[in-house]
């Protein structure tokens, strides 16, 4: 982690962030009082919101796992990191290819401010932490972080879980994650969630109104505008489906349809 700025000097505890509203949901004590307020209230509105978040980040372990251990991939490259919550990618991963090496990119201070709780590689892999936004990609695929740790003779698995709703049409949101995929060879992975209300329109239309209220619009998309995001790379059956229905484990709780708003997708850049 590069010390050219102290990023708890950049936190803003006056206004909710989605990483730390995130946090508090799951059960984090790395939040504050106004991410507090914000979590209850979309709480409020969609009782499901934590089963919801659980199952999203319970696909990137899965998604993660696979990677490692049934596509032999040993360098990932982990976008909208979020708050440290064990197990983190490294940990998933490097319990499989204790020699995986992991990039973190995240943009919000206080998980900046975290990271080197995630900087605690094994001794055979590496990690480190590129402080970026996904809408500027060429900062990520420029850092030090990501030109050394990253061997671009290999395949990588570029995971990009629970940010794209904050990603607008507006930001050119196909554009940004075919700039990320671009440099990435062939035989690559992309694995990636996508916020819907196809399921429960009405209480995570509502949710979504609150984030948008507290500055953090978001956008919801159709199962098909979700399938875009894989065009032209080849879909890791079962496809594009809800998170809790992509390769669950064995012993998953029954979980409704409707108390999650999220697709996932793991999907093979093959050129």
């Amino acid at each position: 982690m590069t010390q050219q700025e102290n990023p708890v000097r950049r936190i803003n505890t006056g206004e909710a962030h989605s990483a730390r509203v995130y946090d508090y949901i799951l059960g984090g004590k790395d939040n504050y009082p106004v991410d507090k307020e914000a979590g209850d209230a979309m709480c409020r509105e969609w009782q499901a919101l934590p089963v919801h978040m659980r199952a999203n980040r319970e696909f990137m372990h899965r998604a993660a796992r696979y990677l490692a251990r049934e596509e032999g991939i040993r360098q990932f490259l982990d976008i909208g990191t979020g708050l440290p919550t064990s197990p983190n990618v490294h940990e998933v991963v490097q319990e499989v290819r204790p020699d995986a090496s992991i990039v973190y990119v995240d943009n919000d201070p206080i998980v900046l401010a975290h990271a080197r709780a995630l900087l605690t590689s094994s001794p055979e892999g590496r990690t480190a932490y590129v402080d970026a936004d996904m809408r500027d990609p060429e900062a990520i695929l420029g850092s030090p972080q990501f030109q050394e740790l990253l061997d671009l003779r290999e395949p990588v698995g570029l995971l990009i879980i629970g940010i794209l709703h904050f990603i607008l049409d507006t930001d050119d949101d196909h554009g940004l994650v075919q700039r990320l995929l671009a440099p990435l060879p062939a035989g690559s992975f992309l694995a990636m969630t996508i916020g819907t209300a196809d399921f429960a329109p009405q209480e995570v239309g509502r949710v979504a109104a609150e984030y948008a209220r507290r500055g953090m619009p978001m956008q919801l998309r159709t199962h098909a505008e979700a399938e875009a995001f894989f065009d032209g790379l080849e879909l890791v059956e079962p496809g594009v489906t809800q998170v809790h229905h992509w390769r669950p484990d064995a012993d998953q709780d029954d979980i409704d349809d409707r108390d999650i708003a999220m697709y996932g997708g793991v999907a093979r850049k093959n050129a």
